[in-house]
């Protein structure tokens, strides 16, 4: 049975409008039911219960950004009632149905992405995600495995709608990264930022010019909660990679 979360999740995310430029993204408020919303937020873990992700990835230059994993290993170190809250919403949003209607949301994409696309094995993964004040992220377009991105913003109020995901446009107009460095905020414009409303989710397709990051969090004492939903090619896959071309809407962004 489907519950009312999924279902509006759902019809929202499968009937939003993209935006093309600079590359394919969305932005959607009020994505779960407020009372859901509610749930969210009072079975949101400790924050001593997150991991740094430097230890979580073996990453480095990370330091204000802590994880925590919708999976039964890292589930299982939260109080019972926190951990049946986060382990029933990733049976529906973790390989199940949503990734299904996810990856035909962006398939015009992912077909001219992936223009011989046989073989090629998907998968999913969703991360609670805590960044403390100073935590910043310079301009990237994601590692080249990376399919598509989503952000769930879940502030529990409206006091940090300044420290949503920025969109950036290179000084350079030729420049693109097939993705891995981030770069210095001072060759890129600041094209948009989207609020850190309740929430709200922003989405958007990986190509060698999504550029996005975070300006410094300069709040103090703040925590920046936010869930994570990706898609990634399979590393065993080898897809052959579209030359860049022209969207439909004569909006150019690139793979």
């Amino acid at each position: 049975m489907f519950s009312d979360a999924e279902m509006q999740l759902a019809y929202k995310v499968g009937n939003v409008p993209f935006n093309m430029f600079p590359y394919p993204h969305f932005y959607v408020p009020e994505v779960f039911p407020a009372a859901f919303y509610r749930e969210m937020q009072r079975n949101m873990p400790d924050p001593g219960a997150m991991i740094p992700i430097e230890e979580a990835r073996n990453l480095k230059g990370y330091k204000e950004r802590f994880v925590l994993g919708l999976n039964e290993e890292q589930l299982a170190t939260l109080p019972e009632a926190k951990r049946q809250f986060w382990s029933d919403m990733a049976a529906w949003l973790v390989g199940a149905n949503f990734q299904s209607l996810v990856m035909r949301k962006f398939q015009p994409f992912i077909d001219q992405r992936f223009p011989a696309k046989d073989g090629l094995q998907f998968h999913d993964e969703a991360l609670l995600v805590q960044d403390v004040t100073n935590y910043k992220l310079g301009p990237h377009t994601d590692t080249p495995r990376k399919v598509v991105t989503m952000l769930f913003y879940l502030p529990p109020d409206d006091s940090q709608r300044h420290l949503g995901t920025s969109m950036y446009l290179p000084k350079d107009g030729q420049f693109t990264c097939p993705g891995g460095p981030h770069h210095r905020h001072d060759k890129f414009v600041r094209l948009h930022t989207m609020p850190f409303a309740p929430n709200s989710l922003f989405a958007f397709f990986k190509t060698d010019n999504s550029f996005h990051g975070v300006e410094p969090v300069a709040d103090p004492d703040c925590r920046r909660w936010l869930l994570l939903y990706d898609i990634y090619v399979a590393k065993s896959s080898a897809p052959q990679v579209a030359e860049p071309q022209p969207a439909a809407s004569n909006v150019r962004f690139s793979f």
